[in-house]
C-alpha cells in the first residue's frame, strides 16, 4: 500500500513538472542598457520575478493558451506583449522611459506664464500687482517683462516692432474686444480688468497656438479662478478712489464681486498735474466685475461679466491753436463672457464658450462731436482627445461676429456715418506629441474665413522643444499669423487683404533654484500690410495692402529670489532692430513706437522687522524715432531716453490691514514721448514744435486694504 501513494505521488509531481512553462527574457531601455529591479509577470496570476542586476529574469508557469505578459518600472512606461504561452520565452523587451509632466519637457518659445499652478512660471500673480510702478495694472507690470517696448502716452502692449492693435486678450480662451479703458491722446490707458479675479496669465510674445488668431504680434490669455478656497470681504479706501470685493460660497457654487470707484479730482485739487493741460473735470469711473463658478464631478461652468463707466473733460495744448484743444470723453462698457468644460469618457473632454461686448464713445472734439458704437461676439469650441501620455490633440471651430458704426457731427449739424460688420469663421487643430522627456513638439494650422474681405487664410505654426539638460532646454518655433485691417481703415475700404507676419523664434531657458533665466532671439516678417495716400486715414484716401517690414531682437530675462534673503528681483533687456512701410510712410523706416534698447529692473524686499514690503522698479527705453518736417529725412530724428524709478512700500498693521505707498517717476525724470510741429511753417519757413509730455512727471499713490476672511489670517498683500 505504501509502495502505490508513493508511485502516485512521484507519477502526480512529475505530470506537474512537465506542464510548466518556462518564461525568460531580459529588460532593457532604448538605448539598450539593462534595467534591473523591473516587475515582469503574467497579468491575472501570481506568476513572475523581478529583474536582476543584468536586466535578465525567468519564472515558470503552469498556464496554458494566450496570455499577457506585463513589464512594469517606475518612470517607465508598462509595456504588455500578448501571445501564446511559448511565444513569451526568451525575450527581449526595451521599455519606453515615462513622459514626467514635472520634470519634462515643456514648450517655452515666446511665452511667458504666470500663475500658481503654472509649470514654468515666470511670475505669479503676486508679482504682476507688487511691482512698483504698475499700480495694480497687469498690463503695466507686463511691460516690465522683455519684448515690450515703452511708449508712456500709450500705456498699452507694444510686442517686438508690433503695434498696439497686434496684440489680441482672452479671458478663459475667449476674446475680449475692448481690454483697455477709453482716454484722452497721449494719456496712457489701464486694462479694463482687476488682477484680484484671475488665477493665472500668459503672455505670448509670438509663436502662439493655433487655437488663437487675429494678433500679427501677440496673445495675453487670462485664465479665472475656479473655485476659491475661502468666503471674504475685501475693502479698499484709495487715495483715487475706494473698492469692495466679496466671494461667498455654496457647496460647490461660488460667487465673486469686485467694484471700484475712481475719481481723480480730489488728487487734483491736492496735487494739480495740469503741465500742458488743464481740466474741466478729472477722469472719473465707475466699475465692476463679477464671476460665478459651477463645479460639478466631471464639469466646470463659469459665467464672468465687467463694466464700466468712465467720463473726462479736459483742455489740451495744441501748437496749432491759440487756445487750450478742448476733449471730453464718456465711456460705457459691457463684456460678458461664459465658458463650460466637461471632462467626457476615454480622455476626451470638450470646452465651449461665447462672449459679448458692447462699447459706446461720445466724444467731443471744439464743437464736432464723434459718437462710436461697437458690438461684437465670440462663439468657441474645442476638443481635448489624449491618446497617450505622448500624444494629445486639439481641434475646434469659432465664430466672430462685429458691428461697429460711428457718427460725426460738425458744428453746423452737418453729420458722416460709416459702418463695419464683419462675419468671421475660425478652424483649427494642433497636437502635442512627446517623443520622451527630453524632446517635443507641437503642430498645428489654422484657417479662417473673412466674409467682409472674402479671403480665406492659411496659418501653419509649429514648435519644438529639446531638453538640453535636467535645468536647461532650447526651444524654436515658427508661425505664420493673420490679421484683418484696423476698423479705421476697413470701414472706408473693404476690398483690402489680411495682413500677415511669419515669427521664427530661438529660445534658451534655464530654471534652477529660484533662479530663472531666459534668452530668445526672433524674427517676424510683415507683408500686406495697408498703406494710404493722405495725412490721416479719411474716406478719400486710397487704401492697398503693399506695406511690408520686419523686427528682429533679442530679449533676456534674468530672475533670483533665492541668493539674498528676503530679496527678490528681476532684470529684463530687450534690442529691437525694425523697420516697416505701412500706413502713409513715405518709405520704410522704424516707428515712433519701437525704441532700439529697452531695460528693466524690478526688486522687492521683505522687511521683517517692520513687517513690510518695499519695492523698487527701474524703467529705461532708448529714444524714439520721430518725423521732423524741418528735415529731409522721414522719421529721422530721435527723442531723448526715457527714465522712471518708482518706488512703493506695503507696510502689514496687521494681518488683515495692508497700508501701501507708492511714487511714479519718483526722481520727477523729464520724459518726452515725441514731438507736435505745426501745420505751416512761420515767416522764416521753420516748422516750430511743442515737446509731448506727461501731464503730471510723479504720481502718487496711497491705499488702506482691509480683508475680512473666516480664517482671520489672509490679507491682500497677495494684491498689491
Amino acid at each position: 500500500m505504501l509502495k502505490l501513494v508513493s508511485t502516485f505521488i512521484l507519477i502526480f509531481t512529475t505530470s506537474v513538472a512537465f506542464s510548466q512553462t518556462l518564461i525568460s527574457g531580459k529588460v532593457a531601455n532604448e538605448k539598450g542598457n539593462p534595467i534591473a529591479g523591473a516587475n515582469v509577470y503574467l497579468e491575472g496570476t501570481y506568476d513572475g520575478a523581478s529583474t536582476g542586476n543584468d536586466g535578465n529574469f525567468s519564472f515558470e508557469t503552469t498556464e496554458k493558451g494566450t496570455q499577457t505578459l506585463v513589464v512594469s518600472m517606475l518612470s517607465y512606461e508598462t509595456h504588455y506583449e500578448t501571445g501564446e504561452i511559448s511565444y513569451l520565452n526568451n525575450r527581449t523587451i526595451k521599455l519606453r522611459e515615462a513622459i514626467n509632466e514635472l520634470t519634462g519637457v515643456t514648450l517655452t518659445a515666446g511665452t511667458f506664464k504666470a500663475g500658481d499652478n503654472s509649470k514654468v512660471a515666470v511670475l505669479k500673480p503676486l508679482d504682476i500687482v507688487t511691482t512698483a510702478g504698475a499700480a495694480g495694472d497687469f498690463v503695466a507690470a507686463l511691460q516690465t517683462l522683455p519684448g515690450t517696448s515703452t511708449v508712456s502716452e500709450d500705456g498699452r502692449l507694444f510686442v517686438r516692432g508690433g503695434a498696439a492693435g497686434e496684440t489680441q486678450v482672452f479671458i478663459d480662451g475667449i476674446r475680449v474686444f475692448q481690454p483697455f479703458n477709453a482716454t484722452a491722446n497721449n494719456m496712457p490707458t489701464r486694462g479694463r480688468f482687476s488682477p484680484f479675479l484671475f488665477k493665472g496669465i500668459t503672455f505670448s510674445t509670438g509663436g502662439y497656438s493655433a487655437e488663437y488668431g487675429q494678433a500679427l504680434s501677440s496673445v495675453l490669455l487670462l485664465n479665472t479662478e475656479d473655485m476659491p478656497k475661502q468666503e471674504k470681504t475685501d475693502i479698499s479706501i484709495m487715495s483715487v478712489g475706494g473698492g469692495v470685493g466679496h466671494t461667498e460660497i455654496w457647496g460647490n457654487q461660488s460667487l465673486s464681486i469686485n467694484t471700484s470707484y475712481i475719481n481723480l479730482a480730489p488728487y487734483q485739487s491736492l496735487i494739480p498735474n495740469n503741465q500742458g493741460a488743464r481740466w474741466n473735470k478729472p477722469y472719473e469711473s465707475i466699475s465692476g466685475e463679477a464671476v460665478f463658478r459651477s463645479k460639478a464631478e466631471k464639469s466646470m461652468f463659469k459665467l464672468y461679466t465687467g463694466f464700466n463707466h468712465s467720463n473726462l473733460d479736459i483742455e489740451q495744448e495744441d501748437i496749432n491753436y491759440d487756445d487750450y484743444l478742448p476733449f471730453q470723453l464718456k465711456n460705457n462698457n459691457l463684456y460678458v463672457n461664459a465658458s463650460y468644460k466637461h471632462f467626457l469618457e476615454n480622455e476626451w473632454t470638450l470646452t465651449t464658450g461665447a462672449s459679448i461686448s458692447l462699447d459706446k464713445n461720445n466724444i467731443g472734439i471744439l464743437n464736432d462731436d464723434i459718437d462710436t458704437e461697437e458690438t461684437a461676439s465670440h462663439l468657441k469650441v474645442k476638443v481635448k482627445k489624449n491618446f497617450s501620455s505622448r500624444f494629445q490633440l486639439h481641434f475646434g471651430a469659432e465664430h466672430f461676429i462685429t458691428n461697429y458704426a460711428d457718427t460725426f457731427i460738425e458744428e453746423n449739424g452737418t453729420s458722416f456715418n460709416s459702418e463695419l460688420k464683419e462675419n468671421l469663421s475660425g478652424v483649427f487643430s494642433e497636437a502635442d506629441v512627446f517623443f520622451s522627456n527630453r524632446l517635443a513638439m507641437k503642430v498645428g494650422v489654422r484657417g479662417e474665413y473673412s466674409k467682409v474681405l472674402n479671403d480665406f487664410t492659411i496659418s501653419p505654426r509649429a514648435s519644438l522643444a529639446f531638453k538640453s539638460s535636467d535645468k536647461g532646454q532650447f526651444s524654436f518655433a515658427y508661425g505664420d499669423f493673420h490679421q484683418n485691417p484696423q476698423t479705421n481703415y476697413l470701414k472706408f475700404d473693404n476690398s483690402l487683404k489680411s495682413e500677415k507676419t511669419a515669427h521664427y523664434i530661438l529660445n534658451y531657458q534655464f530654471i534652477n533654484d529660484g533662479k530663472t533665466f531666459r534668452a530668445e532671439a526672433y524674427y517676424k516678417d510683415y507683408k500686406n500690410l495697408v498703406k494710404y495716400d493722405t495725412e490721416e486715414a479719411l474716406f478719400a484716401s486710397s487704401y492697398n495692402n503693399l506695406g511690408s517690414g520686419y523686427a528682429s531682437g533679442i530679449d533676456i530675462f534674468w530672475r533670483d529670489n533665492k541668493s539674498i534673503k528676503n530679496l527678490d528681483y528681476w532684470v529684463s533687456y530687450s534690442y529691437l532692430n525694425t523697420e516697416r512701410d505701412y500706413l502713409n510712410f513715405e518709405n520704410r523706416a522704424t516707428p515712433n513706437f519701437a525704441p532700439k534698447h529697452n531695460f528693466s529692473l524690478v526688486t522687492k524686499y521683505w522687511i521683517n522687522d517692520w513687517r513690510s514690503q518695499v519695492g523698487a522698479s527701474y524703467t529705461f527705453a532708448a529714444g524714439r524715432p520721430y518725423d521732423n518736417p524741418n528735415s529731409t529725412e522721414f522719421l529721422g530724428e530721435k527723442t531723448k531716453s526715457y527714465n522712471n524709478l518708482s518706488v512703493n512700500w506695503a507696510y502689514l498693521i496687521s494681518p488683515q490691514k495692508i497700508l501701501y505707498l507708492s511714487v511714479n517717476n519718483a526722481l520727477g525724470f523729464n520724459n518726452v514721448s515725441g514731438y507736435q510741429y505745426t501745420d505751416a511753417p512761420d515767416v522764416n519757413g521753420t516748422f516750430n514744435r511743442r515737446s509731448i509730455r506727461p501731464t503730471a512727471d510723479t504720481f502718487f499713490f496711497v491705499g488702506f486694504f482691509w480683508t475680512i476672511s473666516t480664517d482671520k489670517k489672509s490679507n491682500q498683500l497677495d494684491n498689491l
